[in-house]
Formats: C-alpha cells, structure tokens, sequence
C-alpha cells in the first residue's frame, strides 16, 4: 500500500517523526484478530471516524476501524491543523512589520525561520494526535485495522483478501485534492493540501491556483513568509459563495500584504523552461504570462470513495456529491450509513465529527437525527477571518423569505479599535415579521470566534431581543453582536 507522507520533504526532529508514526501508522503495526461479526465497521479514521468509532465502542458495539493511511485524516495531517498552526507563524511576522502601530518598533531586519515554523507544525501534529494514538482506540475497545477495505456484499467488506462481516457499516473516507486539467500541470509537479504542509524550503515565488478557502489561506500564508505570490482565480472575486462586501475586504487585504491577484483569469498552460515554471494566463482575450518556483493548486476537494466496491453493496455514489444518504445518512444500503466529507456538502472537520455521531445514532441506536436540522457554521481563516452560518439573503430570496440585515462596522467597534483591527463588520439577517435570525457573516480577524454565539443563538432559537439583553464584557469584539441585535430591536420595535 502506497502511503502518503505529507513530512517527506521537511526535515523533522527524529523523536517528533517516530511519536507521529506511532500515533497514527506505527511502522510494525500487526492487524488484530477479527471477530466473526462486528456490530459496526467504520471506514475510514478520520475526524467523522474517529468520532463514529468512539461513540459506538462508548455505548458497548464491537466496533472495527479500517484506515488505509494515517489516523486523523485530512483534519490532522493535511488540512485544519497544520493550515492553521502555519497561518499562526506567519501571522507573529505579519505583527512584527506593522509594529509601529502598536507604539512599538518593528526590528529592522525580520528574518524568517521557515524551518522553525514547519518544526512548531509537526510539533503541534504529534501533540494533537495522541488523542487518536492506536492505543488510545485499542483502550477504548476499538479494533483497529490498516488496510484497504473494499466491499463485497451488502453485509461484508474485504480488507487484505479477509472477510469483514458487519451488522452497520459507516462510510468515512473523507476527501482529496481535486485537480484541474491544466495542460502541463503534471509535468511541471505542483503541491496540493495533501503535500504543501511538507514543503522543503519557502518558495522564492508561489503561483496560487484558486480563490476558494484553501487557495485564499495558502496564498498570504506563504506571501508572509516572504514568498512574493500570485494569486489565480478565474471568477471575478474571492470566496464566491461568500458575501461580495467580505469577498471584497480580502481583496484588499491581499493587496495591502503585497499579493499579486490575478481575477477572472484562467491558467492555460504550463512549463519548465531554464528551472524556472512558466505559466500562461488568459482573462477574456487579453493574454499574460507569470514565472514562479513553485505551484499550489487549491481548487477544492472531492469525495475519496474509489476503489471501494460501492456497487458490490448496492450504495448509489458518484464522483461530485460522493456517497448518496438520505436526511438520516443511510445510503440505498439499509444496512450502510456515510458520513464526513464523503457525503456532505459542507467539507469541515466540524460537520465531519457531528456526522458521524449522528450517523451511529441513526444506525445502532434507532435515531432519528435530520441534516437538515443542523445549523452549520464555518470559517475562512485568511486575515481578516470571514465567518457565516445560516442563509445568505439571496437564500432566503430563493426561498421567497422576506428579510432585513443589520450591520454593524467593525470602526465602530471600541476593541476593534483598541486592537486596530477595526478592518470588517458584523452582519446579521433577520426574518421579516419576527426576530428570528436566519444567518449571518462575519468579517474580523476573530470571526471563527464570534461566529458561535450566532449559532447558539440559532440553534437555542433564540432571537434578536434575546441576544440583545447578553451582557458582553467590556471592551470585546462580541459587544458587537449585542449591538447589532439592540440596533435591530430599535428598529423594530413591534417585531415579535
């Protein structure tokens, strides 16, 4: 089996690199015995597995968990951990250079330890995975196979020519990259998430393909780090799905680190030409070229199901939406849940871990557990940050809703102000008619914070009179929400 090893290029302290392969692939590990039947197969060890697994062994099902690669998934080793323990570092220098806003003076000369950087990444990775460690699972009562799984009936699955016979199975295989066809792409060799957190040395330039999430963070990640960066989108703002006015503030925010942005563009074409990568681009009829060192395609994910024998167990999939499940995450297969980025809309390690949860409450326990009631936030970790839950207005448009926003800037913000980081706002929407809050976006460097109390808000059903009456302490960025809500209340006086 053909591992993937997202530290190959980086050099990593040799007790650092053992404790991450003893957490999450130890190199001598030995299958256990199988049982006859398991009453739950879990596919899959990632944040939706893992949180499968440990619910169902917790409730006392003779579980079995498959991993074909590392424990932890894409949350641990390719995306949420170390993007973000990354953007940290890069972060403390972005501070440094604009020092003098703090009253303080900037050193003169910043020079940047990328290896140090990467070292504090992997450092955090083996901290973080020894709550997932195989003797961890094993104490709670987990079997733990590595392996491929395939399935060869509606009850069986296969893992190394051996049978694995279940009452329940859950899919949770997670996702990876999704590559463009570019011409020369290959050729060239590009990173994607699974393998720029592994990056030897900082590119001297970085050519960015995608303004999504992924490319947006990667992009002035490494632009802080002193990579000089472009960035390629081929619509004509960042964040597509987010709210234009957020999209917007990135813009700006990229022009003001030093990012060269490139929208509405595509890349054609790419080639090495004296070690160097060439990449033409196109925007409508006006064609352009731009050189860099390296290539990072953030593009986006896509659910990883191949080779898995789906049809042998009657599981309707497909390559875009992945494992077809119904409200309750049951697949066609009665007998075959799914859950995580395998199936779901919304790729977040957060969604990932509640569905699975829900997936073994549904399956084992009689549940009646609904996706469509969940109320799912998430975040953009650029800087500023950019936050939503809930409907955008042209959502509830959509849905013929009547709407009205508030919003509150973050200038107006006293600790905003104090911090200056008053670059953003707070936006709330709220149904015509009554206070019920329906969404919500948040731009702030602290945005994934503040976002929860939004969603608790909509979860609790509580509503804008209720979120009026929190008391914030003095001076915070959550004030703002409670302003929000009184400035709606005042203006709607006879809203229930």
């Amino acid at each position: 089996m053909q591992r993937r090893d997202p530290d190959s290029r980086t050099t990593i302290d040799p007790a650092v690199r053992v404790q991450l392969q003893d957490n999450q692939h130890p190199a001598q590990w030995q299958n256990p015995p199988r049982a006859d039947r398991y009453g739950l197969v879990v596919i899959g060890a990632g944040p939706a597995g893992l949180a499968a697994a440990m619910d169902a062994a917790s409730s006392g099902v003779r579980v079995a968990l498959v991993e074909r690669d590392l424990i932890g998934g894409d949350g641990l080793n390719y995306g949420s951990v170390p993007s973000k323990t990354l953007i940290r570092s890069a972060r403390a220098y972005a501070d440094m250079r604009v020092a003098h806003r703090y009253g303080a003076t900037a050193p003169t000369d910043i020079g940047v330890d990328f290896q140090a950087a990467m070292q504090r990444l992997l450092r955090v990775r083996a901290r973080l995975s020894r709550a997932t460690s195989p003797r961890v699972l094993r104490e709670a009562g987990i079997d733990l196979f590595f392996g491929h799984a395939e399935f060869r009936a509606p009850d069986r699955l296969e893992l190394d020519g051996e049978p694995l016979c279940f009452d329940k199975a859950i899919i949770a295989t997670g996702a990876e990259p999704d590559i463009p066809d570019i011409p020369g792409l290959t050729d060239v060799g590009y990173f994607d998430n699974e393998t720029i957190f592994g990056v030897g040395q900082l590119p001297a330039r970085l050519l960015v393909i995608g303004g999504g999430p992924l490319g947006c963070e990667l992009a002035q990640t490494f632009r802080r780090f002193g990579s000089l960066v472009v960035i390629v989108q081929h619509v004509p703002l960042f964040l597509p799905h987010e709210e234009r006015d957020a999209a917007q503030i990135l813009s700006v925010a990229f022009a003001r680190d030093g990012i060269e942005v490139r929208l509405n563009t595509d890349v054609t074409a790419l080639r090495r030409v004296n070690g160097e990568i060439h990449a033409d681009l196109r925007s409508d009829d006006y064609i352009s070229k731009t050189v860099a060192d390296a290539v990072v395609v953030g593009t986006g994910r896509r659910p990883r199901i191949d080779d898995m024998g789906l049809d042998a167990a009657g599981i309707r999939h497909d390559l875009f939406r992945g494992v077809h499940v119904d409200d309750y995450l049951c697949t066609d297969n009665p007998k075959v849940y799914a859950a995580g980025d395998a199936c779901m809309e919304h790729r977040y390690v957060s969604v990932a871990a509640v569905t699975g949860r829900m997936a073994v409450a549904n399956a084992l326990h009689g549940g009646r557990q609904r996706l469509g009631e969940l109320v799912i936030p998430w975040c953009t970790y650029t800087d500023p940050e950019i936050a939503h839950v809930g409907l955008y207005v042209r959502d509830a448009l959509r849905r013929d809703i009547a709407v009205s926003t508030v919003t509150v800037p973050l200038h107006a913000v006293d600790r905003a102000v104090l911090d200056s980081d008053d670059i953003g706002f707070i936006k709330l929407h709220v149904a015509d008619g009554s206070d019920q809050i329906l969404g919500a976006t948040i731009v702030s460097r602290v945005a994934g914070e503040l976002i929860s109390q939004v969603t608790q808000a909509m979860v609790s059903g509580s509503g804008m009179r209720a979120l009026a009456q929190v008391i914030h302490p003095y001076p915070t960025q959550s004030s703002a929400i409670g302003a929000a809500a009184r400035t709606w209340c005042n203006q709607h006086p006879a809203s229930k």
